[in-house]
């Protein structure tokens, strides 16, 4: 109860930040983040209500919730020409940033007057949005006053290289029975330990001989059901099984801040224990979240004594993982999932990447790299772009995306996955796995699954994942006519994602040609491989790391729905071709991605930078 009316706090005061900052920015993640169903239920009766009136602010927000873009364009026009009241453009303002649309900010901004009360802020965030984050600063004027001014001054300087400082502190004294967040000896033990000690209770001495490393994550299983936390699972678990002892901590006031209101201090996944760090309250800025995120860092790692700290991106991540080593006097590994720049880049145009927060983000990300003693990443198009930042060749290490437990497991046909998972059994299904996020390009998927549905009358179309792009892809789906053939599930449980994987004949990566997704290989193809199930995708850099064409699969040029449905056509005309590309895509697999592969790839390079660190 103390730790639920905790979190209850935070939760309110993260709530009151928002609210004071972006109010319509909150309602959109609250609405994210309750059952869809409702939500959309709810969002299109008030956009039905709202529709007539042409000032309704009410009516946009409805259309960005339920993701109809067509109709949100058409409020902003009908807004304009009925003559805008200064108030409801800057919420509409508001509403078009949110949409990702500042060329609709711009022109209601426009007809907002330099004195008008609130037009600062809107113009702050209008400038923040695209990068020029001290312009923004400059909108809000000299005040020191404003929580939004501050908090924004608090990022630039966290952007700007602000660190953590960690002063000396006496070692403590831990007794044997001590526990880290309630766990007792049977998960953690303090050094040293004789091999009788161990023998009494129970544990392997092999394993404490390997060694503990301590994870810091961005966010988890059981609360976000995401790649990067899948693939962190993964490795945590394969880290167990070759003798380390492991434990993985999250961000400060995660999961609460994205509004797991239950969330306790530990959750313990498949034996893998996930501590939470859940202060009473945050600190009121960016740099000083950082320096209470270090220091509760350093009070847990001082208990649990890793030989290593191992963390991944982005660089903030980073900053608190250095500097926690430093203190501990330990290597730390910086692990390079994605080109997060890049990414907050994809969604705003090419001019985003002369921005300032582009290039500070970046500027940022290097020094991560360079400091770390071992960088690992996970494939050669993202391994070239660390070596073309000056990183050294010999510090950093592949482990490439890759599978285990249930996909290691021998695959069932896709009409008895369909079965059991209470799905139409007669197909072919093509479809994905995946977040529903705009650079995946399921909008491209859903245009060819248009093309083909006419030739193909049985073709069902099944998109498995949630996120901010869900509700317009089935917006795009009804408008084609074609609700009643295609399935979204949302988010599904995690024992259950395999099973999906088989229920496609095709799986589909119909990714958009942007930096991030040339250098970036995903996750969930290598899982599709693994269950024996073709993979047709964008011909990038980073997808031809994973579809052998030919072999496995096929690739055709991004953003070409026409293209996609041909190649698709040829697998849906050709079932053994389908069984063939299956089966190689299993072989190449289980030939050399394994989590078992990569996790003695993590020891060996622990190993080596424990002993030159001691050196």
């Amino acid at each position: 109860m103390r730790q639920l009316l905790r979190n209850l706090r935070l939760a309110a005061r993260t709530a009151a930040e928002h609210l004071i900052d972006d109010p319509i920015v909150l309602i959109l993640q609250v609405s994210r983040r309750l059952p869809q169903s409702p939500v959309q239920r709810m969002a299109g009766v008030v956009r039905n209500v709202s529709g007539s009136t042409p000032s309704s602010v009410a009516f946009l927000v409805a259309c960005q919730v339920t993701g109809n873009s067509a109709a949100l364009e058409a409020g902003f026009g009908r807004l304009l020409a009925h003559g805008v009241r200064a108030r409801a453009a800057l919420r509409a303002a508001d509403v078009a940033l949110a949409a990702g649309r500042p060329d609709w900010a711009d022109q209601f901004l426009s007809h907002v007057g330099d004195l008008t009360p609130g037009r600062p802020a809107v113009l702050a965030r209008r400038r923040w949005y695209d990068g020029d984050m001290s312009g923004a600063l400059a909108a809000l004027g000299r005040s020191r006053a404003s929580a939004q001014r501050r908090r924004l001054a608090s990022e630039l300087r966290v952007y700007e290289g602000a660190a953590p400082r960690l002063t000396e502190q006496p070692e403590p004294v831990v007794a044997p029975e001590q526990a880290i967040f309630g766990i007792k000896p049977a998960f953690w033990v303090p050094k040293p330990v004789s091999p009788r000690e161990l023998a009494g209770m129970n544990r392997d001495v092999k394993a404490a001989q390997a060694g503990r490393v301590l994870h810091l994550l961005t966010n988890s299983l059981p609360h976000t059901a995401s790649g990067y936390a899948q693939r962190s699972h993964s490795i945590l678990t394969a880290q167990q099984q070759a003798g380390w002892q492991t434990l993985a901590v999250t961000r400060l006031g995660y999961p609460v801040q994205v509004g797991k209101l239950q969330a306790k201090e530990l959750d313990v996944v498949d034996g893998v224990p996930y501590g939470r760090l859940l202060p009473a309250r945050l600190a009121p800025t960016a740099d000083g979240r950082l320096q209470q995120q270090a220091e509760l860092l350093l009070d847990l790692a001082r208990r649990f004594e890793p030989d290593v700290l191992h963390t991944t991106t982005h660089f903030v991540n980073a900053v608190v993982a250095r500097e926690v080593a430093r203190a501990l006097d330990i290597p730390w590994v910086y692990e390079v999932r994605g080109q997060l720049a890049d990414t907050w880049a994809a969604g705003r145009g090419p001019k985003a990447r002369d921005s300032e927060r582009y290039r500070l983000f970046q500027d940022r990300e290097t020094e991560a790299m360079a400091s770390a003693d071992l960088v690992v990443t996970l494939g050669e198009s993202m391994k070239q772009s660390i070596l073309e930042r000056g990183i050294s060749a010999d510090k950093v290490v592949l482990t490439p995306n890759a599978v285990g437990g249930a996909f290691l497991q021998e695959p069932g046909a896709p009409a008895e996955a369909r079965r059991q998972l209470g799905l139409e059994v007669q197909g072919p299904f093509i479809g994905t796995v995946s977040s529903l996020v705009d650079y995946e390009g399921l909008d491209d998927l859903v245009a060819a699954f248009a093309l083909l549905a006419p030739a193909f009358p049985q073709l069902k179309l099944l998109v498995v994942g949630a996120g901010v792009a869900g509700p317009a892809l089935q917006e795009q789906v009804r408008n084609l006519g074609l609700a009643d053939r295609a399935v979204f599930p949302g988010r599904v449980p995690r024992d259950l994602t395999p099973l999906y994987h088989q229920a496609l004949d095709v799986f589909v990566v119909p990714r958009k040609d942007l930096e991030v997704t040339r250098s970036v290989t995903p996750l969930k193809p290598v899982e599709a491989l693994a269950s024996a199930r073709p993979v047709v995708g964008s011909d990038l850099p980073a997808l031809r790391e994973l579809v052998l064409p030919g072999r496995t699969g096929m690739l055709v040029p991004a953003e070409r729905p026409g293209k996609l449905a041909e190649a698709l056509a040829v697998l849906l005309e050709d079932s053994e071709l389908r069984l063939a590309y299956g089966a190689a895509g299993r072989e190449w697999v289980l030939a050399g991605r394994t989590w078992n592969a990569n996790a003695q790839t993590y020891l060996n390079s622990y190993n080596l930078i424990l002993k030159e660190h001691r050196w």
